[in-house]
């Protein structure tokens, strides 16, 4: 039986250790370098991620960066495969390595231009910007509208609460077609809603309708408490009526 200590093989077998040991060290060199663009590829861009494409005479170069810090760079030759010189993966084949580091000056030339040709490039931007209207009197005056429209509606709120006795409920009714629906909650309005589940909250907990949603609705508003009032004259009871002034 033939076993490998009685094989008479006279073959050498190359130690590879050497040309990882290289490939890692320039890999490495050329992080720390690229790593420079990167970082000033994420000052411009301005966001937590980017990436920049940038064309030389032996291929197109691929800067992405995460966080300012760099990513990956790869090289995509005119003719073969791609070769990633820094990934967070695996490394590169030393010969793919090599054909990328020869082309790598003119990725630098190629960065160096793109941001000299962004120089100045907003020198002429005028920073004399009109003066924004203020909103104060428009929301001061839907504020006021919207004062008026919940002491009404805690007015009804706390009869129909007086009237049921529950400490949670809703008055209902429709006005123009639109359903409209006032919450309270122990004599105190929880919200007024015009439109079913997705329409707007005249009042509510939350932030205030926009203005021309108050100037849509303030008139049909008038309606919702002559419903209210003709529910009142229905039941022949007690229940204060209201009055718009």
């Amino acid at each position: 039986m033939t076993t490998p200590d009685t094989l008479e093989i006279d073959m050498d077998v190359r130690d590879v250790d050497a040309v990882a040991d290289r490939r890692d060290e320039v890999v490495a060199a050329v992080r720390d370098h690229a790593a420079t663009i990167a970082y000033q590829l994420a000052l411009l861009q301005g966001g937590d991620y980017g990436r920049r494409e940038l064309s030389t005479s032996g291929g197109d170069w691929t800067v992405k960066h995460e966080a300012g810090e760099l990513e990956f760079l790869l090289f995509s030759p005119k003719s073969g495969p791609d070769t990633y010189v820094v990934s967070t993966k695996q490394p590169p084949e030393p010969a793919a390595l090599a054909t990328a580091l020869a082309d790598y000056p003119n990725l630098v030339a190629a960065w160096n231009a793109y941001v000299d040709s962004l120089g100045g490039v907003l020198d002429d931007v005028d920073v004399e910007f009109p003066e924004p209207a203020s909103t104060g009197d428009l929301v001061a005056e839907r504020d006021r509208v919207l004062s008026a429209i919940r002491e009404t509606c805690a007015v009804i709120a706390g009869e129909i609460h007086r009237y049921e006795g529950d400490d949670y409920g809703t008055f209902t009714t429709r006005v123009d077609g639109a359903r409209w629906e006032l919450k309270w909650d122990e004599g105190a309005v929880s919200y007024l809603r015009v439109g079913g589940s997705g329409g707007v909250y005249l009042l509510s907990q939350y932030e205030p309708p926009s203005a021309a949603d108050v100037r849509e609705l303030v008139e049909p508003f008038r309606g919702f408490v002559d419903a209210y009032n003709e529910f009142v004259d229905d039941l022949e009871s007690d229940l204060e009526r209201v009055e718009l002034g």
